[in-house]
């Protein structure tokens, strides 16, 4: 699980801030308290928020959107799973595929998110479906992950990122937060979905499923 230390430097250099300095203090700084945990990722007793009291012009750079899109192909990858097996894009041709990036194992909201998926695999599989996870945690916090929680589908490590990356997965707070986003392909591999919610985790299942069972 990451722990991570938020602060103003953290800020990406393609964010253009107005520097003019206010009469009255820009922001309120609200401490967490040690060890939380914050949807997606665990926060070092360090961390702290900073909340704007004004509007900040900035521009932003098109490259933290999605690359992948509904109606395009993504990526092929080749990852290993919770057993430590190498699993390929290419093994799910002919059936629809759920997959679904996730900030870390073991926090609060991807706990329920894959919970949730766990609760309605049975409906997944009715519809003829995958369901892949896939985040940046190792093949042995994959494993411990689902067997705590009874996982019956397929959990992929991506290690520094680089398919979340490659499919232009968008993190939020301006990229310190892994971002948490489902995609739905097609028999043909053809993206038919694309869903972001950081923050209502169980709504990812209830969108894939309202496309898989109309199709």
């Amino acid at each position: 699980m990451a722990s991570f230390t938020l602060s103003s430097h953290s800020l990406p250099t393609s964010l253009t801030l107005n520097t003019q300095t206010p009469k009255h203090p820009s922001s309120q700084l609200l401490p967490t308290p040690p060890n939380s945990h914050f949807f997606g990722l665990k926060l070092s007793h360090s961390s702290t928020f900073s909340i704007p009291s004004t509007p900040a012009s900035f521009s932003l750079n098109p490259s933290i959107f999605a690359k992948v899109n509904k109606g395009s192909k993504p990526p092929p990858f080749t990852l290993k799973d919770q057993d430590g097996k190498v699993v390929s894009l290419t093994k799910f041709k002919g059936k629809p595929l759920v997959v679904y990036f996730y900030p870390a194992d073991e926090t609060p909201g991807c706990t329920k998110q894959a919970c949730a998926f766990r609760d309605s695999y049975e409906k997944f599989k009715k519809a003829g479906a995958e369901v892949v996870g896939i985040s940046g945690d190792d093949s042995s916090s994959h494993k411990a992950f689902a067997k705590k929680y009874r996982l019956p589908f397929t959990l992929l490590s991506d290690e520094g990122n680089k398919v979340r990356k490659e499919w232009g997965v968008p993190g939020d707070f301006f990229g310190a937060l892994p971002g948490r986003e489902t995609y739905v392909l097609d028999k043909n591999g053809v993206v038919q979905l694309v869903y972001n919610n950081q923050f209502q985790p169980e709504k990812h299942i209830d969108e894939t499923l309202k496309l898989l069972q109309i199709r």
